[in-house]
């Protein structure tokens, strides 16, 4: 399979968040599974939440899918409530 495949089917896994501690692995996409705050969507250590969600203190929706713009892979993703998938890249 390509890059792109792999993570259009998950084929690394995913990995189920749902707690308030950092999450630090190589993520291809997040998956919102219930009304989530995020306190952090990083790429390279960096927070970059706002560029996402133009309301980052307002909840995102169930069903949303987060994927970074730059082809690359968001490295950590902290929530203040909520639960997302990430599917690992």
């Amino acid at each position: 399979m390509t890059p792109a495949q792999n993570k259009l089917v998950a084929a690394l896994g995913t990995f189920i968040v749902n707690g308030t501690t950092e999450v630090t692995r190589p993520i291809a996409s997040i998956v919102v599974l219930e009304n989530t705050v995020f306190t952090s969507i990083k790429s390279n250590a960096v927070d970059v939440k706002a560029n996402y969600i133009q309301t980052p203190a307002t909840a995102v929706k169930p069903g949303a899918i987060i994927t970074p713009q730059d082809g690359e892979n968001f490295t950590g993703v902290k929530l203040a409530s909520g639960s997302v998938a990430l599917v690992l890249g």
